[in-house]
């Protein structure tokens, strides 16, 4: 026949008031997703559902009245929040000067070939007969 350990209250009204200050401030440690609610304490205290709502039920309603009363997203899930934002704008913003790159490399690729082709002609001498020159550039500061 085994016994049963006997329990240490002061050690699971600690749990509880640890695990509530830790889901109020959004530092979670057993908790996935960080949700205020009586189920998400409970995963993060470790404790029984019995064991709580036994003999610390004080401690649950004080923990339902702290999520009320805090009327804003805790402040580790709203510095994520803005994170993604600021991520999803750069992102975005990246994807445009993407596309943007590739149209002018698709262009310019054109262009290469369109002169390459030219310029095969005119060694082949199937091409113009007179070849304009262009002038030559001008160094800044010049007059001519």
């Amino acid at each position: 026949m085994t016994t049963r350990r006997p329990r240490d209250l002061s050690a699971e009204r600690s749990a509880l008031l640890a695990a509530a200050d830790r889901l109020l401030e959004g530092t979670p440690l057993r908790s996935e997703s960080g949700r205020l609610t009586v189920t998400e304490l409970l995963r993060e205290s470790g404790l029984r559902r019995d064991v709580v709502y036994g003999d610390h039920k004080d401690l649950v309603e004080e923990f339902q009245y702290r999520v009320r009363a805090q009327q804003r997203t805790p402040a580790i899930a709203q510095s994520l929040a803005d994170e993604n934002a600021q991520l999803k704008q750069k992102l975005a913003d990246a994807t445009t000067a993407l596309s943007k790159e590739r149209e002018i490399t698709a262009a310019l690729r054109r262009l290469v070939a369109e002169l390459d082709l030219e310029l095969h002609a005119v060694h082949e001498g199937s091409g113009p007969a007179r070849i304009t020159t262009l002038p030559a550039r001008r160094r800044p500061g010049s007059r001519v």
